[in-house]
């Protein structure tokens, strides 16, 4: 299992040697954008893609490996967060996107507009305006500096004609991991207005204190009217796998999906599903010590907004591995764009998670904590000859 001491001394120019997005889209700064870790993988995945490739798992998908992978996602959600599911019940899909693409494709009625919380995560809205749908962005409100739903726009939002509602829980990008209490009160307003739920739980093995409550794991109601997707590829950093798992509790959903799923099914990767399978089985403590070094880069984070930028907010995340920081008092209008000229970091405006997120910016903390302080070091000085509102 790696050490902090290991993870702290991945180097910049080690992580710019291997290509991926999130470090040569902006070749002359840090990046911190995308959600991607830069910790590698757990060695339970790296032997599974080393076998595939030894042995010749190279082809299409086959039923027998579909069908170790939702034995061993059963057993993982079982364990980690007291859900009990049907193997048969967890489906293979690419990605997230795919099977929210399938959704709202065959268990919505044709044009019907979608509900998203804002801020939200960015490819949501544009995907529903290329699928033709209208975007019902409801703001999601704060209590006790905690980012919680908006009940009661959610409610005149059904009202409006959404059928389908899109919960992220642990949230991207705000952090937040929903009680079971808020999980509830919201299942009753989506009970009551006869609505759908697409649970994005992605971040689902991210949580950082307590647990995870699968939104379709609180009542029967909720297992009626959900569609849960979820994937290992952020918690075992492996979204170029093409894998992802979408988890069918309503006979209605399941009933549409034997009918309509095929060729999101066909779409997912081999190697893939097997790396999956490894991650669910073998891959929690590689993620334990992962979740500890990433609490800590967000504890060192909040000492250093403290003590060097007390008027940027920020709540620490409660799940993921994303900060998402209010710097709205220096007045900027597009603070991603100034930041990645001004710091040399790439960070993710929040004006793409929606008007809501405007004055945002979301930052990556799976990141060697050495290079977490360069981040940290470069902000604080660029906005350090910026006036603010609380100066």
């Amino acid at each position: 299992m790696p050490t902090a001491n290991e993870l702290d001394a991945i180097t910049l120019d080690q992580l710019r040697a291997v290509p991926s997005e999130k470090w040569s889209l902006y070749p002359d700064a840090i990046g911190a954008f995308v959600a991607e870790m830069d910790f590698g993988t757990a060695p339970a995945v790296t032997r599974a893609l080393h076998d595939a490739a030894d042995t010749g798992q190279l082809g299409y998908l086959p039923g027998p490996s579909v069908a170790r992978m939702q034995q061993a996602y059963a057993e993982f959600a079982e364990r980690r967060f007291g859900w009990r599911v049907d193997p048969e019940r967890v489906r293979p899909v690419p990605d997230v996107l795919s099977a929210f693409e399938a959704v709202v494709r065959h268990l919505t009625p044709d044009g019907s507009p979608v509900i998203l919380p804002t801020p939200a995560y960015m490819p949501f809205a544009p995907l529903l305006e290329h699928l033709g749908r209208k975007v019902l962005a409801v703001p999601m409100s704060r209590e006790g500096g905690r980012y919680v739903h908006d009940l009661d726009a959610i409610g005149a939002a059904f009202e409006a004609g959404g059928r389908l509602l899109v919960l992220v829980n642990p949230h991207n990008p705000t952090g937040r991991v929903f009680e079971r209490s808020e999980l509830e009160a919201l299942a009753a307003v989506v009970a009551r207005h006869g609505g759908r739920v697409f649970a994005d739980e992605i971040h689902a093995p991210l949580v950082l204190a307590g647990r995870h409550v699968p939104y379709a794991s609180v009542s029967a109601t909720t297992a009626a009217h959900a569609v849960t997707a979820t994937s290992a590829s952020k918690a075992w950093n492996v979204p170029g796998l093409k894998a992802a798992q979408v988890v069918l509790t309503d006979d209605v959903a399941a009933d549409v999906w034997a009918r309509t799923g095929e060729w999101t099914e066909h779409l997912t990767s081999t190697v893939g599903v097997l790396a999956h399978t490894a991650a669910y089985d073998d891959g929690e403590p590689w993620l334990a010590d992962i979740l500890d070094y990433v609490d800590g880069n967000g504890r060192l984070l909040a000492d250093h907004l403290a003590e060097h930028l007390p008027t940027v907010v920020h709540t620490p995340p409660e799940g993921t591995y994303l900060a998402w920081l209010d710097v709205s008092a220096y007045g900027l209008d597009r603070p991603g764009a100034w930041l990645r000229e001004h710091a040399g970091v790439a960070l993710t405006d929040g004006r793409l998670c929606g008007a809501a997120g405007e004055g945002h910016v979301r930052l990556t903390l799976a990141t060697p904590r050495p290079i977490l302080r360069e981040i940290l070091t470069r902000v604080t000085e660029a906005l350090g000859g910026l006036p603010s509102a609380g100066q």
